[in-house]
C-alpha cells in the first residue's frame, strides 16, 4: 500500500494535468464553457423544485414542508449520480485509454484516481449550488451536514472498489460493461431514490438490506431531508462491501495488470 501510494504521489502531475484536459475538453468549443457545469445542476435542482413542490404539491410522508420530497429527491438522485458515475467511468477508463497504456509507462491505478476526482470535482459544483438552495430557502441541516463525509467516503469506495472490478473484467469480456449497464438501471429503482422504503410491503422492505446503495441513500436523506445524524450501524454492511470491492479490484487488477496491455 506505501508503494502504491508514493508511486501515485509521484506521478501527481500526471493526475492533475489529466483531470484538468478532461475538464477542459469537456466544455471545448462550447459558447458558455465551464459555465455549463452550474446551468446543467441548477436547472434540474429549479425544475425538481418547481414541479414537485409547487405544481405537483408533493409531500414526503411523515415530514412537513413545502421542499421536503424535492429535497430527498435531489439528495438521493445527485448521491446516486456520484456513485453512478465513477462506476461507469471506471469500468470503462482502461478500454478508453488502451492507446496510453500502451505507449506510456505509468501506474495504472493513476486512471481510477482520475476518474474519482473528476467524479468528485462534478459533485462538488452541484452539491454546492444545492447546499446553497438548502441555506436560502431555509432547510439547511446544521452539524449534520458534517456527517456527509463518512457517508461519502463509503460511497465512494463502494463505487471505485466495484468500478476497477468491472473494469478489469470489461477488458477480457466486453459484454461485463453492457451488461452491467443494464443492471444498474434495476439498481436504481431498487433503492429508495424517488420513493421512500417506509412505502413499501414488509417482504420488498427486507430485500433492502442486500442492496448497500440504500442505507448510504438513506443515510443522505436523512441528513438533508431531517438533519438527522445517520445510524451508523446502518452503515456497517455498506463499509464491509465498499472494503471488499476494494481488495477484490486491487487484487483482480495486481493479477492481471500485466494481461490488460496485451488484451488491449
Amino acid at each position: 500500500m506505501k508503494i502504491m501510494l508514493k508511486s501515485l504521489w509521484s506521478y501527481r502531475g500526471f493526475i492533475f494535468g489529466s483531470i484538468k484536459r478532461e475538464f477542459q475538453s469537456k466544455y471545448r468549443n462550447s459558447l458558455l464553457g465551464a459555465a455549463w457545469t452550474v446551468i446543467n445542476p441548477l436547472a434540474m435542482i429549479v425544475v425538481y423544485t418547481v414541479i414537485f413542490s409547487q405544481v405537483m404539491r408533493s409531500r414526503l410522508p411523515g415530514v412537513d414542508g413545502a421542499f421536503a420530497y424535492s429535497i430527498y429527491l435531489c439528495a438521493g438522485v445527485l448521491t446516486w449520480g456520484l456513485f453512478a458515475e465513477i462506476v461507469g467511468r471506471a469500468q470503462n477508463t482502461f478500454l478508453e485509454h488502451a492507446n496510453l497504456l500502451k505507449k506510456l509507462s505509468f501506474p495504472r491505478l493513476c486512471l481510477p484516481v482520475v476518474v474519482v476526482a473528476n467524479a468528485l470535482l462534478n459533485f462538488s459544483i452541484v452539491f454546492g449550488l444545492f447546499s446553497l438552495f438548502l441555506l436560502i430557502s431555509g432547510n439547511f441541516p446544521g452539524l449534520a451536514y458534517l456527517a456527509m463525509l463518512p457517508v461519502l467516503c463509503i460511497l465512494v469506495a463502494f463505487a471505485i472498489g466495484l468500478g476497477i472490478s468491472l473494469g478489469v473484467l470489461n477488458v477480457f469480456f466486453r459484454d461485463v460493461g453492457q451488461f452491467f449497464s443494464i443492471v444498474i438501471q434495476f439498481w436504481f429503482w431498487f433503492t429508495p431514490i424517488v420513493y421512500p422504503a417506509s412505502i413499501l410491503p414488509d417482504s420488498v422492505r427486507s430485500l433492502m438490506s442486500y442492496n448497500p446503495m440504500a442505507s448510504i441513500i438513506v443515510a443522505f436523506q436523512d441528513i438533508l431531508v431531517t438533519g438527522q445524524w445517520p445510524v451508523w450501524t446502518s452503515l456497517l454492511p455498506a463499509s464491509i462491501w465498499a472494503v471488499a470491492m476494494c481488495v477484490l479490484g486491487m487484487r483482480l487488477f495486481r493479477m492481471h495488470a500485466g494481461e490488460m496491455v496485451d488484451e488491449l
